[in-house]
C-alpha cells in the first residue's frame, strides 16, 4: 500500500470515528441556514429585489465548506506534530505531499457531502431554494474552494501548537471574512468601502462564484471572476505553506 493510500485510510477512519466533530461539521451550516432562512422568510434584498435565501444559501455553504477545510486540516497537522506521527512520516519515505494530499482528498469528501445535504435542505418548501441552471458549476467552484482553504489551514496548522491556538487564530480569520465577504449579510447592502475590503478576502471570491451557480444571482462571469480570484489566493496561500511548514516543533 502506498503512502498516500495508508495515510489517506487512517484519516478517513480518524473521521468517522469522532462523532461529535463529525456531527457538528455538517450541522453548523444548518444551523445557520435555519436561522437565517426562518428570520428572512419571504423577504427580499431592497437593493436587488433577490429573495434573502438566494444569498444566505450561497453564502452559508460556502463559509460552511471553507471553514471545515481551514479547520480540519489545521487540527490535524497540530495533532499529528504534538504527538510525534509528522516526525515519524518525515523519518518514512512519504513526501509531503503525500501527507497533505490525503487531507486533500477527505476534504473533498467531506465538502460533497456537506454541499448536498446542505442543498437539500434548503430545497424544502420551508427555505424554498431553486437551484439555477448552471448548478453544476458547482463542482469545480467547490473544489477549488477547498484547494485554496486547505491550503489555508496548512498554514494555521504550521504555526500553530497547540487546539486552543488553532482554534483562536482559525475563528479570527474566518468569523470576520464570513460577515465582510457576504456569508451572512448581502454585500450590496454593505457601504461601498465594506465591498471594497471584501476584495481581498477568499472567501469573497468563493461567495460570489456559488452565488451564480446554485442561485443564478449576478451573471456568468462571476464564476470566471470567482475562480481566478480563489486560484491566485491557492497559489500564495501554496507557497506560503511548502515554506512554513513545520514536521516538528522545533524545525
Amino acid at each position: 500500500m502506498s503512502a498516500y493510500a495508508a495515510l489517506t485510510g487512517a484519516g478517513y477512519r480518524a473521521q468517522v470515528r469522532d462523532k461529535t466533530t463529525l456531527f457538528f461539521t455538517f450541522a453548523f451550516p444548518l444551523l445557520f441556514l435555519v436561522v437565517f432562512g426562518l428570520i428572512f422568510r419571504g423577504q427580499a434584498v431592497e437593493q436587488s429585489g433577490l429573495s434573502y435565501i438566494s444569498y444566505t444559501a450561497a453564502g452559508v455553504l460556502s463559509w460552511g465548506v471553507a471553514n471545515a477545510a481551514v479547520f480540519g486540516i489545521a487540527f490535524t497537522l497540530m495533532q499529528w506534530r504534538s504527538d510525534d506521527i509528522l516526525r515519524l512520516i518525515r523519518m518514512s519515505p512519504a513526501p509531503l505531499s503525500a501527507v497533505i494530499g490525503s487531507r486533500y482528498v477527505i476534504a473533498l469528501a467531506v465538502g460533497v457531502v456537506q454541499s448536498l445535504l446542505f442543498i437539500g435542505v434548503a430545497m424544502l418548501p420551508l427555505f424554498g431554494l431553486e437551484p439555477a441552471s448552471g448548478w453544476p458549476l458547482l463542482i469545480p467552484v467547490m473544489t477549488l474552494g477547498i484547494t485554496t482553504f486547505l491550503l489555508l489551514g496548512v498554514i494555521i496548522g504550521s504555526f500553530a501548537d497547540t487546539p486552543e491556538s488553532v482554534a483562536a487564530v482559525a475563528n479570527f480569520l474566518m468569523l470576520p471574512m464570513a460577515f465582510l465577504s457576504g456569508s451572512f449579510f448581502p454585500l450590496d447592502a454593505m457601504p461601498t468601502w465594506l465591498q471594497k475590503v471584501s476584495l481581498v478576502m477568499p472567501l469573497r471570491y468563493l461567495n460570489d462564484a456559488v452565488s451564480h451557480a446554485l442561485t443564478g444571482r449576478g451573471d456568468g462571469s462571476d464564476v470566471a471572476v470567482g475562480c481566478a480570484g480563489l486560484a491566485v489566493f491557492a497559489l500564495v496561500f501554496g507557497a506560503v505553506a511548502v515554506r512554513t511548514f513545520r514536521w516538528t516543533r522545533s524545525s
